[in-house]
């Protein structure tokens, strides 16, 4: 038996302080995101979300006139099995017609570079859904192919890099800025992460993917990606 089996297991997520010295954090956000169909109108549904004050973001579907997604966000998962279940089960939101192929739940996960894992787990991602700027969305998840995992750290952290690079890119430019969730075990289609991409434009959006699909990480070592929600933004809590 390795000693590692003795090592009591730390799953808090993992940073590093501005002098280099390790930081942790017991938190994390859970984001679940949601798509319906048949709702001709939006206005009972923004109505609904105002009232009951829910943290959640409601999109318009492009691709289906009377399809909408909604993106719902807590750090206690027992809210999606109790308040949002509660919620989801009375009118206007029990009269559509539940998407499940595109249901999609992850949570926020460290790096283990980041400085500040509050803001990194929580204030960025809530504000990011929230933000009135970002008004287009593309949510997909993905599963990367069992080559990846065979690769060596070092092979792992260039192709991550080279893939966050891109992101970095884009956002610096104000073009476009993503949501990054892990769904291991989360996810019935056995996905890995979910990501979602929103900017003020979608051309943007849409570029992102389109660059990404040249990164090694992309064209060599990923499975699946998809099905894709695209949409905007029709109301967003705060």
């Amino acid at each position: 038996m390795t000693s590692e089996a003795h090592e009591p297991m730390d799953v808090r997520e993992k940073g590093r302080a501005a002098d280099g010295s390790p930081i942790t954090l017991d938190r994390r956000l859970f984001m679940q995101f949601l798509a319906f169909g048949d709702c001709p109108d939006t206005a009972p549904l923004i109505r609904a979300l105002q009232n009951a004050q829910i943290d959640a973001a409601l999109y318009e579907d492009i691709n289906d006139a009377r399809g909408v997604g909604l993106l719902l966000m807590s750090e206690n998962p027992d809210y999606f099995v109790s308040a949002a279940r509660c919620f989801l089960n009375q009118p206007p939101f029990s009269t559509l017609t539940p998407k499940p192929e595109y249901t999609m739940l992850g949570r926020t996960y460290s790096q283990g570079y980041e400085t500040d894992l509050e803001e990194a787990l929580i204030t960025r991602p809530r504000s990011r859904a929230t933000d009135p700027e970002f008004r287009w969305v593309i949510f997909y998840p993905l599963r990367r192919a069992g080559s990846f995992e065979q690769l060596s750290g070092d092979e792992q952290r260039l192709a991550l890099m080279e893939h966050g690079g891109i992101g970095r890119a884009y956002g610096k430019a104000g073009l476009g800025h993503d949501i990054r969730l892990a769904c291991f075990g989360l996810d019935k289609n056995d996905n890995d992460f979910v990501i979602g991409l929103l900017g003020p434009n979608l051309h943007p959006l849409s570029a992102i993917v389109q660059r990404m699909r040249k990164t090694k990480q992309t064209s060599a070592h990923m499975e699946k990606m998809g099905p894709f929600f695209v949409g905007k933004v029709a109301w967003q809590g705060k």
